[in-house]
């Protein structure tokens, strides 16, 4: 079990063992003396707020009647719903903001579990709701809301959301308070209107699903006419974790595209500009892509913006894209890389964790975990 879940509130008292939950983990202590915007956040600090959300989460009935692994997983995002606040806080225009936060805080948890050995459904789950955890106090009203509920969806339970959203609106001081509340018991209702409150939206098919997460103004109930023709797999995971051996494994048929084998070929730098790696790379899945041929893309593609690019190409083409995303422990990562003939630099693979975001379901045809 991971050490956070150790700290869950349990029955009958459900007391919140504060004291010792910031003892265990000294990346709690940056949160003590972060500042939050007063009209959003009377009530202090970002280390104060965390433990009036705790607080409010162990008495909240919704999330004492929740299953145990539900309990602990809500419990675990609410630990860490504002672990990126010291990183993202600043002042603008007078005003204190931490715009960005989710989208960093899931980035941040994901280490911090992956190092905890978090079970990986369990984690990502928690990263998902982490990351979309101001959703349910935006309310019904935030343009393109069916889009937004159904990606979260994909990633975490909206139900769960909606628990943690309400100890988070509960947690502060703030002259809104009520009206936040009203917009999550509202979002609540709507989700289940939408029929993903518990559940991951269902689409018509995969490419239905894959369209509408591409394109502006479809109908996610329309079944989409599949016109591809082959299919593309996009390698993604750290160095080290074993992408080549599922390679070896699964696809040794194929013909592969490799970022690093293009590096070694050409003496390119794996830091710094890779502008003319990529573009190398881009131009040889051009040449399978007009024969329709099946292949392997092969990188990191640790991030949805690093993938969003040849996943662009590859659908030009009426490619299929599947994701294999490979991952191993903490611990295994780093003694693989170092066994590595070509082993990345640990400062490198530090880099790579801060943009790593495991792909998900709004992104391509399938992704599969190996």
């Amino acid at each position: 079990m991971s050490p956070l879940l150790e700290f869950v509130p349990r029955a009958p008292g459900w007391r919140l063992d504060w004291d010792g939950l910031v003892r265990a983990f000294a990346w709690l202590e940056p949160l003590r003396g972060c500042p939050q915007d007063p009209v959003h956040h009377a009530e202090g600090d970002v280390f104060i707020h965390l433990r009036r959300v705790l607080e409010e989460l162990a008495a909240l009935p919704a999330w004492r009647a929740s299953s145990e692994p539900d309990r602990a997983s809500v419990f675990a995002a609410a630990v860490l719903h504002d672990i990126a606040k010291p990183s993202c806080t600043r002042e603008e225009a007078g005003r204190i903001t931490s715009r960005g936060h989710s989208a960093r805080g899931a980035i941040d948890a994901r280490r911090i579990l992956w190092e905890m050995e978090t079970p990986f459904e369990t984690r990502e789950r928690i990263c998902g709701m982490i990351r979309h955890h101001q959703l349910p106090m935006q309310g019904i009203d935030k343009p393109d809301l069916d889009r937004a509920i159904f990606r979260a969806s994909l990633s975490t339970r909206c139900d769960l959301l909606a628990i943690l959203a309400e100890a988070d609106a509960r947690g502060r001081i703030c002259a809104d308070q009520t009206g936040l509340l009203e917009r999550i018991a509202l979002w609540r209702e709507y989700c289940a209107e939408k029929n993903c409150l518990d559940r991951p939206r269902t689409f018509a098919s995969d490419h239905s699903r894959f369209l509408y997460f591409r394109l502006d103004d479809r109908d996610p109930d329309y079944h989409a006419f599949d016109d591809t023709a082959f299919t593309v797999t996009m390698m993604a995971g750290l160095p080290g974790a074993g992408k080549d051996n599922w390679i070896l494994r699964n696809a040794a048929a194929l013909p592969v595209i490799s970022l690093d084998a293009i590096r070694r070929e050409t003496g390119a730098a794996s830091s710094g500009d890779q502008g003319a790696v990529i573009a190398e790379a881009r131009e040889r899945a051009r040449v399978l892509l007009r024969l329709r041929q099946p292949f392997v893309w092969n990188a990191t593609n640790l991030s949805r913006d690093l993938r969003r690019q040849p996943i662009d190409l590859f659908a030009a083409y009426g490619a299929r894209i599947e994701i294999v995303y490979v991952e191993v422990p903490a611990e295994e990562l780093r003694m693989q890389n170092r066994a590595r003939e070509h082993a990345v630099p640990d400062f490198a693979i530090e880099r790579m964790l801060e943009r790593w975001e495991v792909p998900d379901l709004t992104e391509a045809h399938s992704v599969r975990l190996a």
